[in-house]
């Protein structure tokens, strides 16, 4: 690694003279800038982390309420076709007991009836 002059002395005003790291090599004032910055990016980034927050608390905040507004909304939505699913069954029902009725009260109309829609059809079938 090639370290210019300049950025040595950069290094060396930065850094407080105590605790340097001697190395083999006699790096120790580079050694010693290198954990001066790195230890200034983790108060940058702790900064930036801190400003973040609140935001991040705003935008988590907002989600959690389209969500509840959601999951109200799916809730009304079910109920309302459960209602309504009821109200269908009950109108088959009494469908149902109706045509039993009039099948019961004019068996030869409902013969006639059946006879006409089954050659109806036959004869959609056999043309195509």
């Amino acid at each position: 690694m090639r370290v210019n002059f300049f950025e040595l002395q950069v290094l060396t005003m930065e850094t407080p003279k105590t605790g340097a790291v001697a190395t083999a090599d006699g790096n120790g004032t580079l050694v010693q800038g290198i954990e001066h910055a790195g230890s200034g990016v983790h108060q940058a980034i702790d900064r930036v982390s801190d400003a973040a927050r609140p935001a991040v608390d705003r935008i988590a905040s907002g989600a959690h309420q389209v969500v509840d507004k959601a999951q109200d909304a799916a809730t009304q939505a079910a109920e309302s076709l459960g209602a309504k699913a009821d109200h269908l069954k009950e109108a088959q029902t009494h469908l149902t007991q109706a045509c039993g009725t009039y099948m019961r009260s004019n068996p030869i109309a409902t013969l006639g009836i059946a006879v006409g829609i089954g050659f109806v059809l036959s004869r959609l079938m056999s043309a195509k």
